[in-house]
């Protein structure tokens, strides 16, 4: 990659990172329920389920749910699936709705996990990898399919 497309992928990619989403949002929310560390892992979390989207693009598969409209059915509905689970735990936590504001923090390892699976589930991170990254990739370099 040119000295050049690198630093136009890094100037876009910061601008990416800080524009608000759903991880962002997560990551805030458990940074004022839970503190600093639960942020912490939080985005930890989301940043593996990124680490998978590349993967996932750099093998293909990103391209595939961009090709197949059941696939893609499959991920968002898989998704909001999660989601509606999440919805009715909460419902069903009685000390969510303290009106105490004590409740008991979550288990770091739940975070994370909620983190990376949240992320994951989320069809349009894969089709946003799809189609930012060919932007700066050169395929006439080393290995690249013909």
């Amino acid at each position: 990659m040119p000295e050049t497309n690198l630093i136009l992928f890094l100037t876009a990619s910061l601008a990416l990172i800080v524009a608000p989403g759903p991880d962002n949002i997560l990551v805030l929310t458990r940074g004022i329920a839970q503190g600093r560390g639960a942020a912490l892992v939080s985005a930890v979390g989301a940043s593996v389920g990124l680490v998978v989207h590349s993967a996932f693009a750099a093998v293909g598969l990103s391209a595939l749910l961009q090709q197949s409209a059941t696939a893609y059915s499959m991920v968002k509905y898989a998704g909001a699936a999660y989601l509606i689970y999440l919805g009715i735990k909460t419902l069903l936590d009685r000390e969510s709705f303290a009106v105490t504001g004590e409740t008991a923090p979550a288990r770091l390892g739940s975070v994370f996990f909620q983190a990376v699976v949240s992320n994951v589930l989320n069809p349009k991170v894969a089709l946003f990898f799809l189609a930012f990254l060919p932007q700066f990739a050169n395929p006439a370099a080393a290995g690249a399919a013909p």
